[in-house]
């Protein structure tokens, strides 16, 4: 039987305690700047995965990843001692691709706006095709009779047929 709760609070742990030992114990030079954005721990407690990022170009990228592969045995080795669970967890480390999608969105959102003023640009001047408000108001002549005509409609569609209640029986 899984806990979610101990396996959330052994990740929030996992996800600090790595972000420490990088910063205090790991002197890697191709380390760059790794920012540890979430960790996140399976069920049984044995496999955790940690997500990372790295601010540069990608070939810093590629090397942060390398040196983090290279210094997994530390860093398993701390969160063994300082979480004193049972089994320490294996360390999967993974790039976090939320700056990826967030710039993404932002792309998107930039085309967007782009097009609405290039629409706002347009329209400028314009005017409706029809009347600026089609909607027929109770002061409106003619809307009176509308409204009867459509409360007859009403009433003739859903009438009573004998025919109807004698197949229902």
């Amino acid at each position: 039987m899984t806990d979610n709760a101990r396996a959330r609070k052994l990740a929030d742990r996992i996800q600090v305690v790595v972000a420490e030992t990088l910063d205090r114990r790991i002197k890697d030079p191709r380390l760059g700047f790794v920012t540890i954005t979430d960790a996140r721990v399976t069920g049984d407690l044995r496999e955790a995965t940690v997500f990372y990022t790295v601010y540069g170009d990608d070939e810093e990228r590629a090397a942060s990843a390398a040196a983090l592969e290279s210094a997994k045995g530390v860093l398993r080795s701390e969160v063994g001692r300082q979480t004193g669970v049972r089994f320490t967890p294996t360390l999967a480390f993974v790039p976090d691709a939320l700056p990826d999608n967030a710039r993404t969105i932002e792309d998107l959102l930039d085309k967007a706006r782009a097009k609405d003023a290039e629409v706002r640009e347009v329209s400028t001047g314009k005017t409706y095709a029809g009347e600026a408000d089609p909607y027929r108001k109770p002061d409106d002549e003619g809307y009176e009779e509308d409204v009867e005509g459509a409360a007859d409609t009403k009433g003739d569609a859903g009438g009573d047929d004998d025919t109807d209640g004698a197949a229902a029986k």
